[in-house]
């Protein structure tokens, strides 16, 4: 029989339907992910965008990538770590918080590579990283269940830094069932959701631009945006302008 594992915190019980859920923080200023439907969907794209454009708005903004794995050497301007740092300009940090080197899953990357993962210290450093700031942006790793260790996910890292999620997905075949798989996931857990960004694919295919409107229209969520993949980074920062407005409503 398989053992269950032992969660970081107590989840809370998935809330009545009638229930409205408060997209403020407790305290501090508000932390948001961006979690993916899967890796490679444009989630540091997204990020950085985004992070400009809320500098642009006139927030004191930290972007903050907490584990990346496939590191080799010092941070180098391949690594997303360092692309939402360059995107906010800020001091610290400059690379992800934990850098490791084998290219796979966090949880895996960290067993060969020999190195513990604790999330109460992550979500420590991010608090500290969060002083003074107006907006805190947190990159995660792979999709919204990648194992950072194999007792913690995503929804445990939501809960410690009590935040809210922007759900980033690639505009293509089958990421209407994803979105919407990753939607329920956070519903279940409580964790509030600012909206869901689709990023332009490499290949598209004949969903590619239709697949906005049919998640509004299944999850009934409004905040639902497709975004082109542009060079110029002040362009891409105009194209998620919007979603910059949904963190600050």
């Amino acid at each position: 029989m398989k053992t269950p594992r032992k969660k970081t915190t107590a989840r809370p019980k998935r809330p009545a339907d009638d229930e409205t859920t408060d997209l403020s923080p407790t305290t501090g200023p508000p932390v948001t992910l961006v979690v993916g439907t899967d890796t490679s969907v444009g989630k540091t794209y997204v990020s950085c965008a985004l992070a400009r454009a809320l500098v642009a708005a006139g927030q004191r903004v930290v972007a903050i990538k907490a584990v990346e794995t496939g590191t080799v050497g010092e941070p180098g301007d391949h690594e997303d770590g360092v692309l939402l740092a360059r995107a906010t300009g800020q001091a610290e940090p400059r690379a992800a918080l934990v850098r490791l080197r084998t290219p796979i899953g966090a949880a895996m990357a960290a067993d060969v590579d020999g190195v513990r993962i604790d999330v109460h210290e992550l979500t420590d450093r991010i608090r500290a990283l969060s002083i003074g700031v107006d907006q805190v942006l947190v990159e995660l790793v792979g999709g919204l269940l990648s194992p950072f260790t194999w007792e913690d996910d995503a929804l445990d890292f939501a809960h410690l830094l009590d935040a809210r999620a922007v759900v980033v997905g690639a505009d293509r075949l089958g990421t209407i069932n994803h979105i919407l798989l990753t939607l329920q996931a956070l519903k279940t857990e409580r964790i509030p959701v600012v909206g869901v960004v689709l990023s332009a694919p490499e290949q598209p295919d004949a969903t590619t631009g239709t697949n906005a409107d049919a998640i509004r229209r299944l999850s009934g969520l409004d905040a639902v945006m497709t975004v082109p993949h542009l060079t110029n980074p002040a362009q891409a920062a105009e194209a998620v302008k919007e979603v910059a407005g949904w963190l600050l409503d």
